[in-house]
């Protein structure tokens, strides 16, 4: 059976973002901790989300958020052996802020399991031509939302039922019961 992996962004996902929710929601859903949440550096950022993937021992389906979608794209080749799908939502540009810089370059190849990248229209932190770059470069499937900001709880997304469904389409059918 598969574990889903919640993977924050810069700055944690808060209350009642929708991380948070499934965190408490999915059965046995096991959410990333950062030891710096302000100043994020990728090899840390990197290291904490292998190691949360490497105790879980099973396969993972990463949900990840905004700068986590982009930490996911720099895994090592022993973590990713172990995911069989992703949800990247709302990935955050690092070329444009300085704070998330040590996350540039951003990986452009293909990422050897299924993922889904969901972006929006009106993204404060990342344009949508962006997101859709990056969607191409890993083949992932692309999910274009008009004007929902950075998908999070300021853009009014709480448990948001549309990603809780893509979720579900990327976990394998044997999980499908549990969720």
């Amino acid at each position: 059976m598969s574990t889903v992996l919640i993977v924050p962004g810069w700055r944690d996902s808060g209350p009642g973002h929708w991380q948070t929710l499934w965190a408490e929601q999915l059965p046995g859903a096991v959410r990333v901790h950062q030891d710096d949440w302000i100043t994020p550096t990728r090899t840390a950022w990197v290291a904490s989300i292998t190691r949360h993937i490497l105790e879980i021992g099973g396969p993972v389906v990463i949900a990840a958020h905004s700068l986590g979608c982009i930490a996911t794209s720099h895994l090592p080749p022993e973590a990713v052996e172990r995911i069989v799908g992703a949800l990247l939502v709302a990935p955050a540009d690092p070329e444009r802020r300085g704070i998330l810089a040590d996350f540039a370059p951003v990986p452009y190849q293909p990422l050897p399991y299924r993922s889904i990248v969901v972006a929006s229209t009106n993204d404060p932190f990342c344009p949508v031509r962006t997101a859709g770059a990056y969607a191409r470069a890993w083949k992932s499937e692309f999910v274009r939302l008009p004007d929902a900001g950075h998908i999070n709880v300021e853009a009014g997304f709480g448990p948001w039922p549309l990603g809780s469904a893509l979720l579900q389409s990327l976990l394998p059918v044997e999980s499908l019961a549990e969720v």
